[in-house]
């Protein structure tokens, strides 16, 4: 009898073999590597071959799925940091500050009023729910992000910088609902909530994604100038210094996700050597290939048909309106009066405001505050009613986002992007 263990490895094995020598077919498709994995994953689940078991004897392994996905969050966000090389300057960075100080409380709100007036939640359980769905995915939506460090093109631009940073400042809001959840006098918690959930907790991520990075690149250069690190070693640096940040800022209680993205933009300004962050993108983005696959595995391996039909009324009504209209009307919203960086329009193409609505993208940042919870007391009727609907609403994402990815954006650079001003005003390397 064959290893279960060595079953998977060799299923793996043979997915990244497929996935790799067929991308140039695949990439042509208007398909998403990620609906490939999940069918495999389906079928490495409790449907298929059994082979992945999160759910052994129906108990879910919840702490596991919140240490995973953890981990991909962490190491995506700073992909999205080192990804941007723009000034920070509150003009340049506009169309982000309105999508996260915006849009992202317009679709907390407006998916908690849905939980609470149409799924008969009471508000803390249906503002845990916006807050679990809120975030976009920085995994998942590498097909309309930034491509390289020399793109200025502004809807990939402000769908990384929403990606980058929703998945952290989601976190004062699933606070708030897990509160809320344990204790419906707000009265009683919400003081503290505001001093140390909202104003510290993101005081702090901000200060130590700043000094950790810089104190990190110091050394490195410092050490550098008397020996060379051995360059299979280099990359390893990249990964030091997530983690390091991560820990640290967890430490004195601040949002960790939300430091590492810093992090990032702060690594991309400081080398004097513009090679050496590029470098470490590189070495970044292909590990996040690899926990993409891991991590869309794992969620089909979940799925179960009988308690996704017993919600899927609700779940399919969350998804039309969140899909449809919430998030393309908050983005309406939020983008009035907003004039393009790089174009000489006086207001954002209708074209990329609608993609900015359309694109969504939600992912594993769901799934980890949805685990999160978990581990904060979310249970009973509600966590099934809030996972399951959470989980379809990630796999239509990936199915219906995927798909559309490809020819929409093909379609977006041949009748907007191309238009756009050609000189875009040069970027900085030091923070300003």
């Amino acid at each position: 009898m064959v290893d279960i263990y060595i079953i998977d490895l060799f299923i793996i094995g043979l997915l990244l073999l497929t996935v790799t020598l067929g991308s140039g077919w695949i990439s042509r498709l208007p398909l998403s590597f990620a609906i490939i994995y999940l069918i495999v994953g389906i079928f490495l689940g409790p449907y298929g071959f059994g082979l992945i078991q999160l759910r052994r004897d129906e108990v879910f392994n919840a702490e596991l799925l919140e240490k995973i996905t953890e981990f991909v969050v962490i190491i995506s966000v700073f992909s999205c940091g080192l990804r941007i090389v723009r000034p920070l300057k509150l003009e340049i960075w506009g169309i982000t500050a309105r999508l996260i100080g915006l849009l992202m409380p317009i679709s907390i709100f407006a998916l908690a009023a849905v939980g609470k007036f149409f799924l008969g939640m009471n508000w803390g359980e249906a503002i845990l729910l916006g807050a679990i769905l809120a975030p976009t995915d920085p995994v998942l939506a590498s097909e309309v992000q930034l491509t390289d460090i020399k793109d200025k093109d502004e809807l990939r631009f402000g769908l990384t910088s929403e990606g980058g940073l929703n998945d952290a400042l989601a976190f004062p809001f699933v606070y708030f609902g897990i509160y809320a959840l344990k204790n419906d006098n707000w009265g009683s918690w919400f003081k503290q909530w505001v001093l140390v959930d909202l104003i510290w907790a993101i005081a702090a991520a901000i200060v130590m994604g700043f000094v950790v990075a810089k104190v990190i690149v110091w050394l490195d250069q410092k050490i550098q100038k008397r020996r060379q690190v051995d360059e299979l070693m280099e990359d390893f640096l990249a990964i030091a210094t997530i983690l390091l940040t991560y820990s640290l800022t967890e430490i004195v209680n601040g949002y960790g996700f939300l430091a590492v993205f810093v992090a990032g933009l702060v690594v991309q300004r400081s080398y004097r050597n513009p090679d050496k962050p590029l470098e470490q993108l590189e070495f970044i983005e292909r590990m996040e290939k690899l926990l993409e696959i891991g991590t869309i595995l794992i969620l089909g391996s979940i799925l179960l048909v009988k308690p996704m039909l017993n919600y899927a009324a609700q779940s399919l009504l969350v998804i039309f309106l969140l899909f449809v209209i919430i998030r393309p009307l908050g983005v309406w919203i939020s983008t009035i009066g907003k004039r393009p960086i790089y174009s000489h329009r006086r207001t954002l193409n209708p074209g990329t405001r609608l993609l900015f609505g359309w694109f969504g993208i939600r992912g594993v940042g769901s799934l980890y505050y949805l685990a999160y919870a978990f581990g904060k007391g979310l249970e009973g009727e509600v966590a099934e009613q809030i996972s399951w609907i959470t989980y379809t609403t990630i796999v239509v994402s990936v199915i219906v986002h995927g798909i559309s990815a490809t020819p929409l954006m093909k379609w977006y650079e041949h009748k907007i992007a191309k238009y756009a001003k050609p000189n875009p005003p040069d970027t900085i390397d030091e923070f300003e």
